[in-house]
């Protein structure tokens, strides 16, 4: 196999979700069609990597200074959804129920990578209580790590009087909320649970 064909497909590889196989499929696509079409989908790349960046409020991807989630003044801004992943943020967009705000983390703790409560985007979290929030939900993943970066939040976020709830076990234990179906993502935001601290 050529160089360049096998660094194309071991760069397809290390996709999430993508194997051998499938980045093999991609690269030959790919080396079929016009090669404006590939200068096109790298330019795309470049451009979505040079102007997103997090949104100063909720840390959601944005290409401004807030997202158009916090700027719309129709949400509900005593109810925040926590997320660990912009992704997430659009999985629950995605339902059309939630009116609230978000707050995304960037990631979930774990200690086997060095991903601790200082990486993670806590603190701008616990300055938003004060905001006039109501209820926070924590939407992390139904993973080992998302678990513990629910249960550390809830031990640490001095809410006073906002109500902490949990989504509920709609989604499958292990799960991602990206790969959730819409059905699921809403009965387990319509049942999530009050956690008691």
């Amino acid at each position: 196999m050529p160089r360049a064909l096998d660094d194309l497909i071991e760069a397809f590889s290390s996709l999430p979700g993508i194997g051998r196989k499938s980045a093999a499929r991609l690269a030959f696509f790919l080396l079929k069609r016009p090669v404006e079409d590939s200068r096109d989908i790298a330019q795309r790349i470049i451009n979505a990597r040079e102007s997103l960046k997090p949104c100063k409020i909720c840390g959601n991807l944005t290409d401004d200074a807030e997202c158009e989630i916090c700027r719309d003044r129709s949400r509900d801004r005593s109810l925040i959804c926590v997320v660990e992943e912009p992704s997430d943020v659009t999985a629950i967009e995605s339902i059309g129920e939630y009116r609230g705000l978000y707050h995304v983390l960037g990631g979930a703790l774990s200690p086997l990578d060095g991903i601790g409560p200082d990486d993670l985007n806590i603190k701008s979290l616990k300055k938003r209580i004060d905001e006039g929030l109501i209820e926070i939900i924590l939407a992390t993943d139904l993973t080992t790590e998302g678990e513990a970066t629910a249960s550390y939040l809830l031990s640490t976020l001095s809410a006073g009087d906002v109500k902490i709830t949990r989504i509920a076990r709609g989604l499958p234990a292990g799960g991602s909320l990206e790969y959730a179906d819409k059905n699921t993502l809403a009965r387990a935001l319509e049942n999530r649970t009050k956690l008691d601290r």
